[in-house]
């Protein structure tokens, strides 16, 4: 029986998990999670579970080996401090753990560092990337804010190192503010809001201010060999509210094999776009499964088990997914297991 060892992963993980013990060849797995907050609901899906503690990246790669020879690891699939991980790949392979993770550490740096990944992809001409300029201070807020809409933007921002649509924010001046503070929470801010904001400290860490996309986003999630073979490319589009449509879309599916030509990822990694007048644009590029990737799965490709099998040597062929499905959700009362 393989043991399989997920760290500090996202709630979904209790999906990616099933689909993992569940899987079509009925291969037998042990699931392993860890996660500071013992309550948390990916560790429901293990076999075993249990806290981890909060360190930095050193320490962090410390404990992974030490869990790693402890409960005999075979297939490590971090997210919590990837790069940190992928520097020390070798020490996890001597105590014969094999780990989910890029082992190319410039392009993997590059993938978790939005800005390093768009100066990449732009001179490579793989896929069209938004407007936009990285700053530190208020004043050079101001001067990314005025210089995108001369070009006849809209304009956001985000963090050039947050994850998912953390530190997402829309710039609008147009907005009715007493409308917005009796209503749903929103993303958007003014540009008085912000600049305030932002002067509040001399210095701030990246944030990328960029053209706003107004079309359909899309999340390629796809499936690579180790040596980053793609097997397999579903685009998901984000539909009206909660539905998702997985769709075929040729001209997202040849970025995906673009950009697996260029960079051979391996694995399972998310290509994120946007359309603008017509032009998908790139959003980011995630080095690990996706957080919808249990709907793509409903193509028919289970994305998480064909990972595991491929780095444990196992034969996968390139994969053919259904399309057209459309999927939504419905939230599910579980009653919690804490262990001890």
């Amino acid at each position: 029986m393989k043991k399989v060892w997920f760290n500090r992963w996202f709630s979904v993980a209790f999906h990616y998990m099933n689909s993992i013990r569940n899987n079509e060849d009925g291969v037998q797995f042990k699931m392993y999670a860890t996660h500071p907050d013992r309550t948390h609901m990916a560790l429901q899906a293990a076999d075993f579970a249990d806290t981890e503690p909060v360190l930095g990246d050193d320490d962090y790669v410390e404990f992974a080996l030490d869990f790693c020879k402890k409960h005999g690891i075979d297939v490590f699939i971090p997210r919590l401090h990837m790069y940190a991980i992928a520097k020390h790949i070798d020490l996890f392979e001597k105590v014969g753990t094999k780990v989910t993770v890029c082992r190319d550490l410039e392009l993997l740096e590059n993938l978790l560092e939005k800005q390093k990944f768009y100066e990449s992809i732009r001179e490579r001409n793989i896929i069209s990337i938004p407007d936009y300029h990285v700053v530190n201070t208020a004043d050079e807020f101001m001067t990314a804010y005025e210089a995108l809409v001369s070009a006849g933007h809209k304009v956001c921002m985000k963090p050039t190192n947050a994850e998912g649509g953390m530190g997402f924010r829309i710039i609008s001046n147009g907005r009715d503010t007493l409308s917005d503070l009796f209503g749903t929470v929103t993303p958007y801010l003014s540009t008085e809001q912000v600049y305030k904001t932002l002067s509040s400290v001399d210095r701030f860490e990246d944030l990328m201010v960029m053209e706003l996309l107004n079309g359909f986003e899309y999340s390629i999630d796809c499936l690579a060999s180790a040596s980053g073979e793609l097997l397999a490319a579903v685009p998901r589009r984000k539909a009206d509210g909660r539905l998702r449509l997985l769709e075929e879309v040729p001209e997202l599916i040849e970025i995906a094999h673009q950009v697996a030509a260029t960079y051979k990822i391996p694995f399972n990694y998310n290509i994120q776009v946007k359309y603008n007048q017509g032009v998908p644009k790139l959003l980011e590029i995630n080095p690990r499964m996706s957080g919808g990737l249990h709907v793509t799965c409903l193509s028919g490709i289970n994305f998480p088990y064909l990972a595991v099998k491929s780095i444990l040597g196992g034969h996968v062929d390139n994969q053919k997914p259904n399309y057209g499905i459309l999927a939504s959700h419905i939230e599910k009362y579980v009653i919690m297991d804490l262990g001890e």
